[in-house]
């Protein structure tokens, strides 16, 4: 296709991306608020459909780009796409599993701490990996847990510590890393919800030996679906690398055929001397890859995370500022020494509440204000666990407090400052009724 025929099209879409912004004013009680959301602009929707028109239907140059710049913006050495946060998770701990990392790999039965309220892909590749999730309990308010919490439940067989930052909040995660250190612990750093927070002032992502980002549409950048691994280790990033693409040897881009000079110069396992590199298989892998589509629209997103963060900070600041004082409810709180891009807005209803939990979301949700329950609450209460194995640490109170009594509303860039008034407003309206 000739650049003036592209670029007729892709101004044709950007026309048509203009031409199909919604600009209705906001109506109270009739405008949905949701909790969470992509936010879209001309560019983004002219970067997928340039992709379209190149055809780049696989991994190609648009998700080396990504990658490249994915890992410097969180001081990784190394960037591999997914095609979901969760498959991110699974890579992320499967990796620690393989015999490359002999006397330090994990074998089945080995132990890995994590919390017990949170989303579930954060515990699950833990079981897949046959290994036995030690849950802790969190702090409410934060909805993180301690350094504190992790240092009690490091036991005999504990290997490994894989935690998520909660709703954008940071937990400690420059002390979790330092007891890692300490213990000779693997450290898996969940930043599927926390991509452009901040710790003591580096960025979320960048404490674990690994850590794992999310770009379904609700989170701080989207690809419609994608993930990410990042780590600092090359070993780790080679590991990676092949579970995600079929566990094979072979490390050559789409397309390339004999990277390492030896394509036809090998004796691995017991295949036959030269037998093909491409088709060489070392690891027990999956096909978690992305492709460029996605990709094309993640490197345009990338540009605005900046923009997408303050706005989240703001619509944060202005709930809590708005919701000071309301009767009933537990505000949330950022944890010491971090700074937020918040995922969402957390509200925990308190004991001696006049209403409960289901009364409060049921009003907004009759004024199209959007709720989300905090995940799974407490995990071990999930059908799911009724038959795996695994060790509690302490008492899961505040696990079971969230299970019972707390959601979260949004805080994302799609919301307006009316947007958020009108919460805080219904909030007060249903606490004082």
């Amino acid at each position: 296709m000739s650049a003036t025929a592209r670029d007729l099209i892709l101004e044709s879409v950007r026309k048509y991306h203009r031409d199909q912004t919604d600009n209705a004013p906001f109506v109270p009680g009739e405008t949905p608020i949701l909790s969470s959301g992509a936010v879209f602009d001309e560019d983004d929707r002219a970067a997928l459909v340039e992709a379209a028109l190149g055809m780049r239907i696989a991994a190609g140059t648009a998700s080396n780009r990504f990658e490249r710049r994915f890992a410097q913006l969180l001081h990784r050495r190394k960037a591999h796409l997914t095609n979901s946060g969760s498959s991110a998770n699974l890579l992320a701990l499967t990796a620690l599993a393989q015999p490359e990392l002999k006397e330090r790999r994990l074998r089945p039965g080995d132990e890995v701490i994590t919390v017990a309220a949170g989303f579930p892909t954060t515990v699950s590749p833990i079981v897949q990996n046959r290994l036995v999730p030690v849950l802790v309990d969190v702090e409410l308010g934060t909805y993180n847990t301690t350094a504190e919490r992790v240092a009690a439940a490091i036991g005999p067989r504990t290997r490994a510590i894989m935690i998520a930052h909660a709703l954008g909040n940071p937990f400690p995660a420059a002390e979790v890393a330092a007891l890692a250190e300490e213990h000779g612990l693997f450290f898996v750093e969940d930043n599927c919800d926390a991509v452009g927070s901040f710790y003591q002032g580096q960025p979320c992502g960048s404490f674990g030996d690994l850590a794992t980002a999310s770009f379904y549409p609700a989170h701080h950048l989207t690809m419609g679906e994608g993930g990410c691994v990042v780590t600092d280790n090359l070993v780790l990033a080679r590991l990676v690398e092949s579970l995600r693409d079929w566990g094979r040897d072979c490390w050559c881009e789409p397309g390339a055929s004999d990277t390492c000079h030896k394509r036809f110069s090998q004796q691995l396992g017991k295949l036959p001397y030269g037998y093909d590199h491409k088709y060489t298989f070392s690891h027990v892998g999956y096909n978690l890859k992305s492709t460029d589509l996605q990709a094309s629209l993640g490197l345009s997103q990338l540009r605005r995370l900046d923009e997408f963060g303050a706005a989240r900070r703001r619509n944060w600041q202005r709930l809590r500022a708005a919701l000071d004082g309301v009767p009933g409810l537990l505000l949330p709180e950022p944890t010491p020494g971090s700074d937020p891009s918040w995922f969402g807005f957390v509200l925990t209803v308190t004991q001696d509440a006049s209403f409960d939990r289901a009364g409060l979301v049921a009003f907004l949700e009759s004024r199209h204000i959007g709720t989300r329950n905090l995940f799974s609450g407490n995990l071990v209460r999930q059908p799911l666990f009724a038959d795996v194995e695994h060790r509690v640490v302490g008492d899961l109170t505040n696990s079971d407090i969230i299970t019972e009594r707390t959601f979260w509303v949004g805080v994302y860039p799609g919301i307006t400052t009316e947007m958020i008034d009108y919460v805080a407003q219904s909030i007060w309206e249903f606490a004082t009724s």
